[in-house]
């Protein structure tokens, strides 16, 4: 007899969009978190917990990372306590869900087929998805709805088909800003876009509608409005009485006997002591380097170095988010008394979006995958803008009084805007996740270490859009425009590493997401995706999720 049906390790959009669907459908569902459970009544507008503070990620100095970087002819590795390069999103129920800012874009299906469209690229490991677009079509249409977007959709080229005709929810209230933004679009030739959110613009059960206080990303929801696992999801599945959630669970193994099959899973408890759980069927969702470091770590009788890695392909192709960004200032006293009012408007959403560049067609660069432009207001946030205006151009440290001016000056006199590109990470042989053979975390356990390479191509791509934003920002008269292009990786927008495909030579996973060789074990987190398209990936890690949930649910 096992203890559940189901046993799920991580809370995010992968975990808690399988146990929301298996507890409806009846199943015993297990779902173990290593971060503790926090509420709307947990999150307010700490700015100090949000970006100061490890409040709702590990501290550094007793669970990290080793990042390893080109250097020269080798690899130079650091600990990220040592470097302070933080991978850690969101270890709470919920997980990064609960603090990202909710820019939800469909895939295209053009992103299932980048090799049949665009063909191979030198150095990089593109390859067509096993599923198609259809596939995952009606899953993304049941998310607007479950876990509530807020948009309105507006033909255009590279409009994906849909099988209903707009949002569930209308627009969340829009900042001013985006009537400037269609009009500077218009005069460059561009297609302004609405953007959706999964943000709700009205209540929905006992979830609260958006109450535009200014802080969203990076913090956590205290209206219930904006669509995490924990609000859109878990709540439900835990008020069904076949789902339990057991916090401050740090898994470290899975047990897996003489046939391959996984039969438990081993944690520690909030008291450090050693708790094991059996089950039907696991899923691994502990985003996309945790996951991987996880299988390397449990190894079996018939996984001798890790579950799933029989052909040595866990960990392998983790890509991130390539792009870029550019930024502006919108100087009130340079604006006329209007425009400036409206520009200091605190709280509504910018909403719009550029997808004109989805498909690059240009001399230069020919025919090749690009991404899309989404705009947003800088946060309001006084901690970050205290640090990004404490040093001056040549870098020395601003002091005292003219420190005080320079930061009056930003927080009262102007307010930055910028346009971030989103594109294609290209997988390659040296973006993966392996163990550390030296550090350990306060577990004893070693750590994952990332290898992080980017591809050249990433930075083309990146320059491009970005370039375009800048057209935009100078248009609409913003000051000090600047095109930025970084080959740093975005930690929040992390995937790959367990690849779904149907040879598993080349593929940890099935076009299911069940493992190879292990018909009981299934990861749904952002691991599967042997590429990333050119948005932010969590609308697809939920769709993709509510469809492996179902394959789950015809397996018990």
């Amino acid at each position: 007899m096992t203890d559940y049906d189901a046993v799920i390790i991580g809370s995010g959009a992968g975990g808690g969009a399988v146990a929301w669907r298996l507890a409806r459908a009846g199943k015993r569902v297990l779902v173990l978190e290593k971060g503790p459970w926090f509420t709307e009544a947990d999150y307010f507008k700490d700015e100090l917990a949000c970006c100061r503070r490890s409040v709702y990620t590990p501290d550094l100095r007793e669970e990290r990372h080793v990042i390893e970087e080109a250097a020269g002819r080798g690899w130079s590795a650091m600990p990220t306590n040592e470097s302070g390069w933080d991978f850690w999103n969101g270890n709470v129920v919920g997980g990064s869900s609960n603090f990202m800012s909710g820019f939800f874009h469909r895939l295209k299906p053009v992103d299932f087929r980048l090799r049949s469209e665009f063909g191979p690229i030198p150095g990089a490991n593109v390859v067509d998805w096993p599923i198609s677009y259809a596939d995952l079509e009606p899953y993304y249409t049941e998310v607007e709805s479950v876990v509530g977007i807020s948009g309105r959709v507006v033909q255009h080229p590279f409009l994906e088909p849909r099988s209903t005709p707009d949002f569930p929810y209308p627009p969340t209230a829009e900042h001013p800003l985006s009537a400037w933004i269609d009009s500077a679009c218009d005069k460059l030739g561009y297609r302004s876009l609405p953007l959706p959110r999964a943000v709700l613009s009205q209540p929905k059960g006992q979830r609260r509608s958006c109450e535009y206080a200014g802080y969203c990303g990076s913090y956590g929801c205290s209206s219930g409005a904006k669509g995490s696992s924990r609000a859109a999801l878990l709540d439900d599945a835990v008020a069904s009485g076949r789902c339990e959630i057991r916090p401050h669970s740090q898994v470290f193994r899975l047990v897996s006997d003489a046939k391959g099959r996984v039969k438990a899973v081993e944690y520690f408890d909030q008291m450090g002591k050693k708790q094991r759980v059996t089950g039907k069927i696991f899923v691994v969702a502990c985003q996309a380097i945790e996951t991987s470091r996880l299988l390397l770590s449990s190894t079996g009788p018939r996984h001798s170095q890790g579950l799933g890695n029989r052909t040595g392909q866990v960990g392998r192709n983790l890509i991130f988010s390539a792009g870029g960004v550019s930024h502006g200032r919108l100087v009130f006293d340079e604006l006329g008394e209007q425009r400036a009012s409206e520009a200091r408007v605190v709280g509504p959403f910018v909403n719009r979006t550029l997808h004109d560049w989805y498909v690059i067609d240009d001399p230069e660069l020919g025919r090749i995958k690009g991404g899309v432009l989404d705009f947003l207001m800088a946060h309001p946030n006084a901690v970050s803008r205290a640090l990004s205006e404490r040093r001056d151009e040549n870098n020395n440290l601003i002091w005292g009084s003219a420190f005080k001016r320079r930061l009056e000056t930003a927080i009262r006199g102007e307010r930055r805007i910028d346009c971030e590109a989103f594109a294609d990470w290209l997988p390659t042989d040296n973006g993966l996740v392996g163990l550390s053979s030296r550090v350990k975390d306060k577990w004893g356990r070693p750590v994952a270490r990332i290898r992080l390479a980017p591809h050249p191509h990433d930075l083309k791509v990146g320059r491009y859009l970005a370039e375009r934003g800048a057209q935009v920002l100078r248009e609409l008269g913003a000051k000090d425009v600047t095109v930025g292009v970084s080959d740093s990786p975005p930690p929040n927008l992390v995937a790959g590493g367990c690849r779904f495909g149907r040879d598993p030579r080349t593929s940890v996973l099935d076009p299911d997401c069940r493992m190879h060789g292990v018909d009981n074990l299934f990861v749904a987190d952002a691991s599967f995706m042997p590429t990333g398209g050119s948005v932010p990936y969590t609308w697809t890690i939920y769709a993709n999720a509510l469809r492996v949930a179902d394959k789950i649910a015809a397996q018990l």
